[in-house]
């Protein structure tokens, strides 16, 4: 099927909202005789054709891609969708925001239905990232300290 002008436009114009441009910029530079079809391919069918589609908002399919690639054990896409929607835009709902609290749901959900080893090395990751951005959680009392209710 060949690809059309439109819909690599589109992808590339879906991709920057929720990665951001100096993710796509490096992807782009970084296009070779062997990787530029795969490029192509991404940018139109996933980028396009499935997160253009009306069926679910970009938050949902980003939350559906770190449970995805956490259970598969894809850490690579794992972090980077953490990493650009901790960086999102917070009123921009088509950059698919994260935040800490969501993060924390998802993976607690993963760790039930995907696996443990799942949950435990996407809290991992994403404690990494959050502390490269300057915004590692708060510590917080495990509640068998002496006189916790």
């Amino acid at each position: 099927m060949p690809l059309s002008p439109d819909s690599i436009e589109q992808g590339l114009a879906n991709r920057r909202r929720v990665l951001g441009d100096a993710w796509v910029d490096q992807s782009i530079a970084n296009a070779n005789a062997l990787n530029v079809e795969f490029q192509r391919l991404i940018t139109s069918y996933a980028w396009d054709q499935v997160w253009s589609r009306p069926g679910l908002d970009r938050r949902t399919r980003r939350l559906m891609v770190l449970a995805t690639t956490a259970a598969m054990g894809r850490w690579e896409e794992f972090e980077l969708h953490i990493r650009t929607g901790l960086l999102a835009d917070p009123s921009d709902a088509e950059a698919a925001p994260l935040d800490v609290d969501t993060i924390k749901e998802v993976l607690l959900q993963t760790a039930v239905y995907a696996g443990v080893p799942a949950g435990n090395t996407g809290m991992a990751i994403a404690l990494k990232v959050l502390r490269e951005l300057g915004r590692a959680p708060a510590p917080a009392a495990f509640g068998l300290e002496p006189g916790a209710a």
